[in-house]
């Protein structure tokens, strides 16, 4: 019996989340082309009968200088999901690689546990591209396996996990085996309706929304859902509502479905747009709306 823990670090864009949702083979994470889509840690478990369990963790792209309170409290998760690891992947965008800054940054984490170096999104890449890439990092003492792959490709996720279960160390299991992860639906819900925000008003909002979930009440054959949208500015309160409220509308139908999808169960969903200025910055709104 293995179990152990195992982080995905890199930068933002790396694919960190769709690696993340192919390895556990659930769509926990949200995705979306902008960087700084992940903003907490997020634990996917994945265990096999009785011979194995391992924590996957999400966390966010690593920013090398935090301008505001919310990037700090996103670099503190790194930060703990790496001191808690026993398997580390680490993950670049072989598409856009800068080699030697990569390397630094690797270097900088001095890491004493097993580490996986993934280059992801190979199918972007020519062979000789590929070849390239390996070659620099063959010999680097970071990584002890480099395993290339294309995270949107399931047939290439086996082969990580079984260099991962090398790893692993023997112990008991951490979770039931019918745990998926330890968050609650709540926090997905929140997630789902920030990822529907990000798809719907695209460049313009990205950085400055948070969801906060108010009422979450499950009963036999509906689930109501009351949350707030906040912001930090009115005109930013103005673009989320939309002429006639026909944006919110539009977000309320999208993140609906999803959110229907992903619990099973119909959903009743109110929100409701709230300005909170410069809530990025406030440590008593960043407490309040989880990011501890």
């Amino acid at each position: 019996m293995k179990s152990g823990f195992v982080t995905i670090f890199g930068k933002p864009n790396a694919g960190k989340s769709t690696l993340f949702n192919a390895l556990i083979n659930e769509n926990l994470a949200i995705t979306s082309p902008k960087v700084q889509t992940t903003r907490n840690r997020i634990k996917g478990i994945l265990t096999k009968d009785e011979s194995y369990q391992i924590i996957f963790s999400d966390i966010p792209g690593l920013i090398t200088d935090p301008s505001y309170a919310l990037q700090q409290r996103m670099m503190g998760y790194v930060n703990k999901a790496l001191d808690d690891a026993d398997v580390i992947i680490l993950l670049v965008d072989g598409f856009k690689i800068n080699l030697n800054e990569i390397d630094n940054l690797f270097r900088a984490l001095k890491l004493k546990i097993p580490a996986i170096l993934v280059i992801n999104k190979i199918d972007r890449l020519s062979t000789e591209e590929l070849s390239k890439i390996i070659l620099f990092f063959k010999d680097k003492p970071y990584a002890h396996e480099i395993i290339p792959l294309s995270a949107i490709r399931k047939d290439t996720i086996p082969h990580l996990l079984d260099t991962i279960l090398t790893f692993l160390p023997q112990g008991e299991f951490y979770y039931d085996n019918n745990t998926l992860t330890d968050a609650p639906n709540r926090f997905f819900v929140a997630e789902l309706i920030r990822e529907q925000s990000y798809t719907l008003y695209q460049d313009e909002l990205p950085y400055h929304l948070a969801v906060i979930i108010n009422q979450y009440q499950e009963k036999k054959t509906l689930t109501k859902i009351v949350a707030d949208i906040i912001v930090h500015r009115e005109s930013q309160k103005g673009i989320i509502l939309g002429e006639r409220g026909t944006m919110i509308k539009q977000l309320g139908t999208l993140s609906r479905k999803t959110i229907e999808e992903f619990i099973g169960q119909k959903v009743f969903l109110e929100l409701f747009v709230k300005v909170r200025p410069n809530w990025r910055n406030n440590k008593n709104y960043l407490d309040e709306y989880g990011y501890y």
